[in-house]
């Protein structure tokens, strides 16, 4: 069905980009939710090596000066540590998905059962 019925307001029809992730009934909050979370991890992975690249060149400019290194050596292991989280949260929703439901990539790619 592509459209809905308001009595006030006539028959709506579903926007053109939505229709790819189909209806609700076949899952599309659940692929809606699975192109967040990639949109969230490539942003993040995005702004990781935008943030390796700033701290490499703090680090190569900073000369004899230690507080600019240290300040260039702690963005760099924050960006690690921030990294590590990212990968992190694909293991532990692996796990988590497979002690709950029975399936490791059932957190990992959403489907939310419909009537």
């Amino acid at each position: 069905m592509n459209y809905l019925i308001f009595y006030q307001l006539g028959i709506i029809n579903r926007p053109v980009q939505l229709r790819r992730f189909g209806t609700v009934e076949t899952g599309a909050l659940g692929l809606f939710l699975q192109l967040l979370f990639n949109i969230l991890i490539v942003a993040g992975g995005i702004y990781a090596v935008f943030n390796f690249i700033l701290a490499g060149y703090g680090f190569l400019s900073a000369g004899d000066d230690p507080k600019k290194i240290q300040g260039a050596w702690a963005k760099i292991w924050q960006t690690a540590i921030g990294v590590m989280f990212i990968a992190g949260s694909f293991l532990l929703a692996a796990i988590f998905g497979r002690i709950i439901f029975g399936d490791a990539t059932s957190l990992l790619q959403p489907t939310l059962p419909t009537l």
